[in-house]
């Protein structure tokens, strides 16, 4: 074969490549187009179908690669620990973190991780995941928000076992002073952490009544880990029940602001 036939064979190969190319890229937004409009219309399974034939014909549609970790997400149901509800979480964990290797800066990736770590109760990888997120968008109250509320679930728990292995009722002190040190020690750094977490939500957004409240409950933890200072112990709880003042004075707010529907009766 002399030189101008390999040329033009060699040619003809990479047009009929570049075209096969082309043509799967189509096929691959079209399988993107039905998963979308299946997805919208809460058919997560089909979408799934949809979504995971468009990644095999272009592996670099990131927006398919993503809907498919959303829709895996839909799947998934909290506290439900069976092999196939937790491979769905795997598997939308999965495709997060394939986004990411192509674009670290996805930043609906790394939350969507930690909202899937976080409900399957992971908080230390919910935590560092929202930490990336931040360091993705700093401006982002939600996750400090979520922060906050991590801290104190991983807070709260610990301290009414103890609570309730030592027959306590919701109004009396935590009086013994080797548990009540023990849970000082484990959890008030976590505390002052969620409370720091929960100033910047609220620094970021004044009126976000959801970190409110939750400070008041950070509030009450750190009040029941004073250990013997009184005094302490009800500043704490001064400063949890401002909170839940301002927290109610602003929902009220909000509320008041709420256009009234037509035809609605005006007290």
């Amino acid at each position: 074969m002399n030189r101008k036939v390999r040329l033009a064979a060699v040619l003809a190969i990479g047009a009929a490549v570049l075209s096969s190319s082309g043509c799967n890229k189509l096929r691959a937004r079209d399988q993107l187009n039905k998963g979308v409009a299946s997805y919208k219309n809460a058919q997560y399974e089909a979408a799934i179908d949809h979504f995971q034939n468009a990644v095999s014909l272009d592996p670099g549609l990131q927006n398919a690669r993503l809907y498919l970790a959303t829709a895996y997400t839909q799947l998934y149901i909290p506290e439900v620990d069976s092999p196939d509800n937790l491979r769905m979480a795997e598997q939308a964990i999965d495709q997060f973190k394939e986004v990411l290797q192509r674009d670290p800066k996805s930043v609906n990736s790394v939350k969507g991780i930690a909202y899937l770590y976080l409900q399957e109760k992971k908080f230390d990888d919910a935590k560092e995941y929202y930490h990336k997120a931040l360091e993705i968008d700093p401006n982002d109250p939600e996750s400090y928000y979520t922060l906050g509320v991590i801290a104190w679930t991983q807070s709260y728990k610990p301290r009414m076992e103890e609570r309730a292995k030592l027959g306590l009722k919701p109004d009396q002190p935590l009086k013994d002073q080797k548990v009540c040190q023990g849970l000082r020690d484990k959890n008030w750094g976590i505390i002052q952490e969620g409370l720091d977490d929960l100033k910047k939500a609220l620094d970021l957004r004044p009126d976000y009544d959801d970190a409110m409240a939750y400070t008041n409950l950070l509030y009450r933890e750190r009040a029941d880990l004073e250990c013997g200072d009184m005094a302490a112990r009800a500043e704490d709880d001064k400063t949890a029940d401002d909170w839940v003042n301002k927290t109610m004075a602003t929902k009220k707010a909000k509320a008041e602001k709420q256009p009234t529907a037509p035809g609605a009766e005006q007290k």
